[in-house]
């Protein structure tokens, strides 16, 4: 892939305990660093001294630094993190993509532990948790005042062992417990099912190591059963990224090869980088290439990718090549707008720095970072609208979050209001039954955003939004 890639190590998208984030692992160290401000640092050391000497009782010295640390990594942006040893370990076991838990993505909201969404088939899915549940305790431990870590290490555990959720249901109003059996978690991240005669839809929930190859095996069987495909739908609804690799794969399995899929731009040389259409791009070491296992067909068939705003980096890459290219109609609503790299440097054997180094930018050099994708046809959820879409919390939301880089940030003088005519509407809504709010399932008969896309590939009239409009950059206050 080349010497950059080669000091790069490898790259993720993705959540992490909810937190939705780019990785890229790197081991080397900058050098030619600028002089250190003496005077700052003397500052700085005089009040350590203070604190050890004169605070009401004893402080533990690596702590008060590392708590430093961590208080001026996480001034930057949401997503840089300094990780101390046990956070580190955390980290690292959260991103080999195996571990024994309940199978959620989660945040904070506060200081509760908030679902983000649970994960495709896991025992957190099974057991009904719902996006925006609100975790008050885990088993016998109040959630508040935990660290976000602490939350999810209590909630993991031994295979075939119990562990019992008091939830808070906003919508209901109403607290009850679940109780879950902890399972490995492996999530099954492609989908796929021919919808009618001609027309198949293919869901990807999430970019992981076996994306790829599970992505052409799908591929394959729907030309198995339906040689002559007409139209695909490829379903990236609530994705919140993974690996960069994959996002690089999934857009070179439609795209002509070796043309520009994404690029990055940051102060390092090696971050300044371009990711093309082409094998070495994302090809496992020592493995065959999988989409050559495609037939040929796949180049031209016409294309509809579904986003909404769940839908993040990875996924985010490989709408905005598709549409770039004009390969594909993006529809549905614009996107989450996670469009910033995070390189993991460890700082020692235990301890490591998650540092914003970069932006993510399209092929025709739009940022991606707090603006997102704009489909090309905004198509609501139901045939009655979207009436919650104000509600939801996009990277522009996120407090400290980094502007684009591009062009002047607008405010959004209707913004609140929207929010408060939502507000409204989810108290009316929450009267009634559980049923009667539960959504459609995405790919099933009654997924109006998929029905207007088969009506997109059929050259059929599209239901267009009657609530989504393009939301701008928004200012950021000093």
């Amino acid at each position: 892939m080349g010497q950059k890639l080669k000091i790069a190590g490898w790259i993720s998208i993705g959540a992490v305990a909810g937190a939705l984030t780019t990785v890229q692992l790197q081991a080397v160290a900058r050098g030619g660093l600028s002089p250190l401000p003496l005077e700052e640092l003397q500052q700085l050391a005089a009040v350590f001294g203070m604190v050890k000497t004169d605070y009401v009782e004893p402080v533990d010295e690596k702590k008060l630094i590392s708590d430093a640390i961590s208080g001026m990594v996480a001034s930057l942006d949401p997503h840089s993190v300094y990780f101390d040893k046990k956070s580190f370990k955390e980290f690292r076991e959260g991103t080999s993509g195996r571990f024994v838990g309940v199978g959620i993505e989660i945040s904070q909201e506060d200081g509760l532990v908030k679902v983000v969404s649970p994960i495709e088939g896991s025992p957190a899915d099974r057991a009904g948790l719902k996006p925006n549940d609100l975790i008050t305790k885990i088993d016998d431990t109040a959630v508040k005042g935990l660290s976000l870590n602490d939350a999810v290490k209590k909630m993991r555990g031994e295979p075939k062992t119990n562990v019992v959720l008091m939830i808070f249901r906003k919508d209901e109003n109403r607290t009850f417990p679940v109780t879950i059996m902890r399972e490995e978690i492996r999530t099954q991240s492609v989908r796929s099912k021919v919808v009618e005669p001609g027309y198949a839809w293919i869901r990807l929930s999430q970019f992981q190591e076996r994306t790829v190859e599970d992505f052409v095996t799908k591929l394959e069987q729907i030309y198995k059963q339906d040689p002559n495909l007409k139209g695909l739908v490829l379903d990236l609804r609530n994705d919140p990224g993974g690996l960069l690799d994959a996002a690089v794969a999934v857009s070179a399995a439609f795209l002509p090869d070796n043309v520009t899929v994404v690029s990055t731009n940051g102060q390092l040389p090696e971050s300044k980088f371009t990711y093309k259409a082409s094998p070495e791009f994302y090809q496992r070491r020592n493995a065959a290439d999988p989409l050559k296992r495609l037939p040929a067909a796949i180049k031209t068939v016409p294309l509809v990718v579904l986003v909404n705003e769940g839908s993040a980096s990875a996924s985010e890459i490989v709408a905005g090549a598709l549409q770039d290219y004009k390969r594909a109609t993006i529809m549905g609503n614009q996107t989450f707008g996670k469009g910033s790299v995070q390189t993991v440097r460890p700082l020692g054997p235990d301890t490591g720095l998650k540092l914003t180094t970069a932006r993510y930018f399209t092929p025709s050099g739009k940022s991606i970072q707090a603006k997102g994708i704009v489909p090309d046809v905004m198509v609501d959820e139901t045939l009655e609208g979207s009436p919650f879409a104000a509600l939801r919390t996009r990277e522009a939301d996120l407090e400290k979050h980094l502007a684009s880089g591009q062009g002047a940030e607008v405010k959004d003088p209707g913004r609140e209001k929207a929010r408060e005519e939502a507000l409204k509407r989810l108290e009316e809504e929450s009267r009634k039954s559980p049923e009667q709010r539960r959504p459609p399932e995405f790919g099933s008969d009654k997924d109006f955003q998929l029905a207007q896309a088969l009506n997109q590939l059929k050259g059929r009239p599209v239901l267009v939004s009657k609530t989504f409009v393009e939301r701008k950059e928004e200012k950021k206050e000093n």
